[in-house]
């Protein structure tokens, strides 16, 4: 199995270096009619000239079709890798370059552990994406969310830090290839750097952060902290201009302090 885009993210780790993901909602980008918008023409032209390293694409619902012509759009106008962030089995498009397999190991709905990957199994493994085994962890953030509410789980408390810590080692430990710590689209209270810093001396693969993440200084921290990869959308929904704000904190961190 191709085994590209992991082998980077590790790569990058190894460095020290970090990356910015930029995460699309097909139902936020895409006109009533099925086609592309200007808005995500926007987040390309953006991202191209910011360095982005990564799309996501996908949520915690998508009630759309337009999954596959999104990922078809933004691989047609630029050479940025696009990751498949999926909420359910249903959310494969074979047009993108990976996808991450995402196991809620932060709750106890045995749906989001193990079942919905008995479903998808063939279509995933049919899809000829790169698969990333990827541990998800729910972080309170302050508001409900539509993932906290899809998944019927109750997240991490934000001040459980050893909670937040074992859960990572634990999915580590089982196989997962990423840890992904996510408070949450639109989340009041991103998760906490001391957290992050927590999780990310306790574990060896690669560390995604996401949720509540509206300013670059935000950003910056998170990854001074230990997080290998910052994911971005409900801020940049808001100000597509925060691509390149965000993109430069990120890359400005080479290594981790403490």
């Amino acid at each position: 199995m191709n085994q590209t885009i992991y082998k980077e993210l590790c790569r990058r780790k190894n460095e020290g270096k970090r990356s910015f993901a930029v995460l699309i909602d097909p139902d936020k980008v895409t006109e009533a009619d099925g086609l592309a918008s200007s808005l995500m023409d926007e987040y390309i032209r953006l991202s191209v000239a910011a360095k982005v390293d990564y799309f996501l694409v996908g949520g915690s619902l998508v009630i759309s079709n337009h999954l596959d012509e999104c990922v078809q759009h933004i691989k047609r106008n630029c050479d940025i890798p696009v990751i498949l962030f999926p909420g359910s089995p249903s959310q494969i498009s074979r047009y993108a370059d990976a996808l991450l397999y995402l196991s809620l190991i932060s709750g106890r709905n045995p749906e989001l552990l193990i079942g919905q990957h008995v479903v998808s199994a063939p279509a995933v493994k049919q899809s000829g994406l790169e698969i990333m085994p990827t541990g998800y962890i729910v972080v309170d953030g302050g508001a409900p969310t539509t993932v906290s509410y899809i998944s019927n789980a109750s997240p991490v408390p934000s001040d459980k830090n050893e909670i937040a810590m074992c859960t990572a080692m634990a999915g580590e430990m089982l196989g997962m290839k990423l840890i992904y710590m996510d408070a949450g689209s639109g989340a009041r209270r991103p998760i906490t750097e001391t957290m992050i810093h927590a999780v990310a001396r306790h574990i060896e693969v690669p560390l995604i952060v996401g949720g509540g993440i509206i300013e670059p200084e935000k950003a910056y921290r998170n990854c001074k902290a230990g997080a290998n990869v910052i994911v971005v959308g409900n801020a940049i929904e808001k100000d597509a201009s925060l691509i390149r704000e965000m993109s430069d904190a990120v890359h400005s961190v080479l290594n981790v302090e403490g």
